[in-house]
C-alpha cells in the first residue's frame, strides 16, 4: 500500500504481431509506443504522444534525406491522431526516448514529482517491455518495475469474474461514458490471433484509457491509486523445506534448457514475471548432471499463466518448452530436510559454485589453497566465509563423494574461480559449474537418501524367502577379495599381481564383479585352496600396487580374505561393507553384509508386492520353465558361489552386480577330465555359423561350471556337460541364450 500518486501515466504498447491477449505470446519486436499524461490532484490529462520504432536502413539505401523526407510527409498525411509523434531507431533508443520526454513534460507540469504507469492488463510491462529488454540485455528504466493495472482497480467497484474478460470498452460502458471516437478493435471479438494493431486504433485506446481514470477519480468513485504491481528487479536465492505447501497453480516445467544455463539464466528468461524467493529449481539425472529441465515456481497463478505464454520462446538459439507441473514437484527438486543445508544457503546474495571430481580426502584448506591466486596472478577469488562457505557432499556414513559447493560473495569472484575449470587438486582435475540452491538440495538429498541397495519391483511370482541370507559368524575365510583393480585390469594382469600365491588358486577360482552396465567395477574374488594362504596373500599384497597391460593406468590396489558365503553373496548382487571384510571376529550385526536385491529376508523386506501372476498361471504361460516356478530348487550345498540356503527366481539376472563368470582364458589351471564328476549332457541347437566357438559358449553359460573340455562343436549345434549338478542344469533348462546375436533353445539330454 502506497501513497497516491501525483501523476500516472496511460501507458500502451504494440508489437508487430499478435495483439490483445495474446500480446507478447509470438515474440515480436515492439514498434509503437503510446502515453497520455493525468495529472491525478487537479484531474487533467496532458496531450498524446507516440514513439515509433522505425530500424535505421540508412545502409541500405543512398537517399536516405529523400526517405526520411517522404516517411514525414506520409506521416503528417496519415496521422494517427497524437499530438506528438517521434521515430526511434531502435527499442532501446525507444526507451530512453520515452524516459525522456516524460521527465520534461513532468517538470513543466510543476504540479508533483510521483509518477507511475497504468496500463490495460499485464502484458504491456510484463509480456512486451520486460522480455524484449532481457533478450536484447538493455537496462529498462526505474519507472518500467511499477505500474497499476487499469483492471484490478476498475475491479474494486464493478466486481468481475474474470480479468480477461475485461477491456477499455466494457470498463467504460459500466462507467456510462460518451466515446466520442467511431467504434474500432475490440480484442474480444478478433477471431486473427495474428492481428496487428494500426497506430490510430492505439492513440484511441489511449484516449478511452485517460478518460476511465478521471471517471474513477471522480464522484461517486473517487478511487485512490496505491496498490501499484511490482515487476521483481532481480531473482532472490533461498531455500524450501520438504514441509513447505507449495500451490499446484503456480509451477511450472521448462524443458530444453542449455546444460550450462543457471537459476539466473531462468530468471532472465522469465523475466518481467515473480518468481518465487528460490524457485528456480534445475533439475538432475541419475548421474547426478543437468538433464535441460527445471521447475520454476511463481509468486502467483496469474504469473503462471503468463509464463506459460513463453512457450518456444528462445534462450540463445534454443527455444524453451513450458508446461504446467504441481507443487509435490517443486519439492521433489527443490525441498530439503538437513538443517547444515539451511544454515550454508542462508547466506544472503552469495554466489553457488559446485566442485566435482575432489579427492576423497581433500580438506577445507586445501579447497581454499586451490582458489586462492598462484604466483604472479592478480586475479582473486576468495571464498565467502573462509571454511563456512564450503559443504562437502557425503554419503549416509560420512564418505566422502567427491563433491562439494563453495560460496562466493560477489558475480565476479565467481567468474574468477570458473576460469579455473579443470584446473588439479592433488592428482585430480577438479570440474566448476555455477550452480544454484535447488541443485545443493537435489545433491544433498539424493546422497543422503540413498538406499544401501536398489530397491526391487515386484516379481513375477511372488515366493520370497524367509530364512536369512546372512552367512553364519566364524565361517573358513578361503577367499581373497580385491578392490580398485584398474578398470582395464585382465586375467593376466590378476596373475601377476598375486605372483607365488598363483598356485594356490583353485580352477576357474577368479570371478570378477561387473556393474549395471556390464563393465568391471573394479573388484574381484579369488578362491584359495587354504585359509592360511589368503591370509598370506593379504598380509603381503594389501595395498600393492597393479599395472595393467592394456593401458598406461597403475592403481593400489586393497587386499582382504573374506568366505566363499560372502563372496556368493556379493556375486548375486548383495553388498559387502569395506570396512568390515577384514575383521575376524564378527558378530550378525557387525558383518557388513546386506542381502542380494532378488532375495528378501525380513530384516531387509521390500515391502508387500503384488506378483504380476500367479505361479498356476505362469507355469501355464512358460511350460519350459513351469517346473522350475511352481517348485524352486535350492542349490547343491557344494556350490561355490551362493549360500546353500539361498533361493533362485525369475528376476535374478535383472540386478547388478553381474553373476560370476569365470576368466575367458581357461589355460592357466589344470581342469578335470571329461566327464569326471556327477553332471549332465545338454544339447545346444541353433548355433550360429559365424559364432566364434567355445569362447561365445563359454560366455553364455558362464556361472554354471562348465569346463571347456567338455565342449563339442557339432555341425550347427553344441553338445556341453555341467559339472554343477542337476540343480544348475534344471536352472538353464528352456534358457535362452544369445552369443553372436542368435537365440539358442537349451535341452537336457
Amino acid at each position: 500500500m502506497t501513497a497516491q500518486v501525483d501523476y500516472l501515466v496511460v501507458f500502451f504498447t504494440a508489437t508487430s504481431g499478435a495483439s490483445g491477449e495474446l500480446l507478447g505470446s509470438d515474440e515480436k519486436e515492439l514498434v509503437q509506443l503510446v502515453w497520455q499524461l493525468v495529472d491525478v490532484k487537479n484531474k487533467q490529462m496532458g496531450k498524446v504522444n507516440e514513439i515509433l520504432i522505425k530500424p535505421d536502413l540508412s545502409e541500405l539505401t543512398e537517399k536516405k534525406e529523400e526517405a526520411d523526407v517522404v516517411e514525414e510527409s506520409v506521416e503528417e498525411e496519415n496521422g494517427s491522431g497524437a499530438d506528438n509523434v517521434s521515430t526511434a531507431s531502435s527499442f532501446e533508443t525507444a526507451l530512453n526516448l520515452f524516459n525522456l520526454e516524460l521527465s520534461n513534460e513532468v517538470n513543466s507540469a510543476g504540479a508533483g514529482t510521483s509518477v507511475c504507469l497504468c496500463t490495460d492488463g499485464q502484458l504491456h510491462i510484463r509480456q512486451v517491455i520486460h522480455p524484449e529488454a532481457a533478450s536484447k540485455n538493455i537496462l529498462v528504466p526505474d519507472c518500467f518495475y511499477s505500474f497499476f493495472d487499469l483492471r484490478k482497480e476498475f475491479k474494486m467497484h464493478f466486481p468481475s469474474p474474470d480479468l480477461k474478460a475485461l477491456n477499455v470498452h466494457i470498463m467504460a460502458e459500466s462507467l456510462s461514458m460518451p466515446v466520442d471516437v467511431p467504434p474500432m478493435w475490440d480484442p474480444s471479438s478478433t477471431l486473427d490471433p495474428s492481428a496487428i494493431l494500426t497506430a490510430e486504433i492505439a492513440v484511441q485506446q489511449v484516449q478511452i484509457m485517460g478518460s476511465i481514470v478521471l471517471a474513477l477519480l471522480s464522484e461517486p468513485y473517487s478511487h485512490t491509486f496505491t496498490n501499484q504491481e511490482r515487476v521483481s528487479e532481480k531473482f532472490e536465492n533461498g531455500t524450501c523445506s520438504k514441509m513447505e505447501k507449495v500451490c499446484d497453480n503456480s509451477v511450472i516445467r521448462a524443458r530444453g534448457l542449455p546444460w550450462q544455463s543457471s537459476d539466473q539464466d531462468i530468471a532472465r528468461f522469465f523475466r518481467g514475471l515473480n518468481i518465487a524467493k528460490g524457485g528456480a529449481a534445475l533439475c538432475l539425472n541419475a548421474q547426478g548432471r543437468r538433464n535441460g529441465e527445471a521447475l520454476v515456481r511463481f509468486d502467483s497463478e496469474e504469473h503462471r499463466d503468463l509464463a506459460l505464454q513463453r512457450h518456444k520462446h528462445h534462450m540463445g538459439n534454443r527455444y524453451i518448452e513450458v508446461y504446467k507441473a504441481s507443487g509435490e514437484d517443486f519439492l521433489k527438486i527443490a525441498g530439503g530436510t538437513s538443517n547444515e543445508v539451511a544454515t550454508f544457503l542462508s547466506r544472503e546474495d552469495q554466489i553457488i559454485v559446485r566442485m566435482r571430481g575432489l579427492p576423497f580426502i581433500a580438506t577445507h584448506e586445501q579447497v581454499l589453497a586451490f582458489f586462492s591466486p598462484g604466483d604472479g596472478l592478480k586475479e582473486t577469488c576468495p571464498v565467502s566465509g573462509g571454511v563456512d562457505g564450503i559443504l562437502f557432499v557425503r554419503y549416509p556414513d560420512g564418505r566422502p563423494t567427491g563433491d562439494a559447493f563453495v560460496l562466493f560473495a560477489c558475480e565476479e569472484h565467481a567468474q574468477c574461480a570458473l576460469r579455473k575449470h579443470k584446473e588439479i587438486l592433488g592428482r585430480r582435475y577438479i570440474e566448476l559449474f555455477k550452480s544454484t540452491a535447488a541443485e545443493v538440495q537435489q545433491v544433498l538429498n539424493r546422497y543422503s537418501s540413498a538406499p544401501l541397495i536398489a530397491v526391487a519391483p515386484a516379481p513375477l511370482v511372488s515366493m520370497l524367502p524367509t530364512v536369512s541370507l546372512l552367512p553364519p559368524p566364524g565361517g573358513l575365510r578361503d577367499c581373497l577379495r580385491l578392490r580398485g583393480l584398474p578398470y582395464t585390469a585382465s586375467i593376466e594382469d590378476i596373475l601377476t599381481f598375486l605372483g607365488e600365491f598363483t598356485q594356490d588358486i583353485r580352477p576357474h577360482g577368479v570371478h570378477m564383479v561387473l556393474n549395471q552396465q556390464g563393465r568391471p567395477s573394479g573388484d574381484c574374488f579369488i578362491q584359495m585352496t587354504s585359509a592360511e594362504r589368503a591370509i598370506q596373500a593379504s598380509q603381503r599384497l594389501h595395498k600393492h600396487v597393479m599395472s595393467s597391460q592394456r593401458g598406461a593406468s597403475s592403481r593400489y590396489v586393497e587386499v582382504f580374505p573374506c568366505s566363499a558365503e560372502e563372496m556368493g553373496l556379493v556375486l548375486m548382487g548383495g553388498s559387502l561393507s569395506h570396512s568390515h571384510t577384514h575383521t575376524h571376529t564378527r558378530n550378525r550385526s557387525g558383518t557388513g553384509l546386506s542381502p542380494p536385491p532378488c532375495l528378501s529376508p525380513p530384516s531387509y523386506s521390500f515391502g508387500h508386492a503384488q506378483p504380476v501372476m500367479s505361479s498356476e498361471a505362469a507355469a501355464a504361460l512358460y511350460p519350459q520353465i513351469g517346473q522350475m516356478l511352481l517348485a524352486p530348487r535350492p542349490l547343491h550345498p557344494g556350490h561355490a558361489y551362493y549360500p546353500a540356503s539361498a533361493q533362485l527366481y525369475m528376476n535374478y539376472a535383472a540386478y547388478y552386480p553381474s553373476p560370476p563368470g569365470s576368466p575367458t582364458a581357461l589355460g592357466f589351471y589344470p581342469t578335470p577330465s571329461s566327464l569326471s564328476s556327477q553332471g549332465g549332457l545338454m544339447r545346444m541347437p541353433g548355433l550360429t555359423y559365424n559364432s566364434n566357438g567355445v569362447k561365445d559358449l563359454i560366455n553364455a553359460v558362464q556361472g554354471y561350471q562348465s569346463p571347456a573340455e567338455s565342449m563339442s562343436l557339432l555341425s550347427s549345434s553344441l553338445i556341453g556337460q555341467s559339472s554343477g549338478g542337476e540343480a544348475s542344469l534344471m536352472s538353464l533348462s528352456g534358457l535362452m541364450a544369445k552369443p553372436g546375436g542368435q537365440y539358442l533353445d537349451l535341452t537336457l539330454l
